[in-house]
């Protein structure tokens, strides 16, 4: 569908302003799914197949990342979203807007700009959508992430003195 999506509570000033200048927008399917039944911007419950289903994710931190940014992100949707400020194994940090996100600003008056942009220049959204797909793949190898999960803790314990650096875990380590 032509629309933007998104659910959730209402944790902060983003999402607030989100839901407030978008619940009733005839591009956007917003709104609380914790909120007062008779709240107008309360909105049932959508599984993440259900608003996979919209052309566009709307993505924002809650009390810390977004945890709905990774399945986004692997999906056949385009990711909106403030530019994250929270930094967690996904590397957040390292996406870029206009690459693999689109970014709104914070207080998401840009929001209707952004989807009729897109919805105006579909390739840009297809190109996107694909570099967004190739940036989870690096998290799909189970074995590497178990090792890079290893080195993480190796490279902890050696930091705080509770562990001796050995040379050769070390050297796997530094390899580039």
């Amino acid at each position: 569908m032509p629309k933007a999506v998104w659910r959730g509570g209402g944790g902060n000033d983003k999402r607030k302003a989100l839901v407030n200048g978008f619940h009733d927008h005839p591009l956007c399917d917003v709104g609380w799914t914790k909120a007062h039944a008779s709240d107008p911007k309360c909105k049932q419950f959508l599984s993440p197949a259900e608003q996979m289903r919209y052309r566009y994710i709307v993505s924002i931190e809650g009390n810390d990342v977004a945890t709905n940014l990774k399945w986004i992100m692997a999906s056949n949707s385009l990711c909106l979203m403030p530019a994250p400020v929270y930094e967690t194994w996904f590397m957040e940090g390292t996406l870029q807007p206009g690459f693999h996100y689109v970014q709104l600003r914070s207080d998401f008056a840009d929001l209707e700009e952004k989807i009729l942009h897109y919805e105006n220049h579909p390739n840009q959204a297809r190109e996107i959508v694909r570099n967004a797909n190739a940036y989870v793949e690096q998290f799909a190898h189970k074995r590497r992430e178990q090792v890079l999960s290893l080195l993480v803790l190796y490279k902890y314990f050696a930091l705080t003195g509770q562990l001796e650096p050995t040379p050769k875990v070390a050297a796997l380590w530094n390899h580039p």
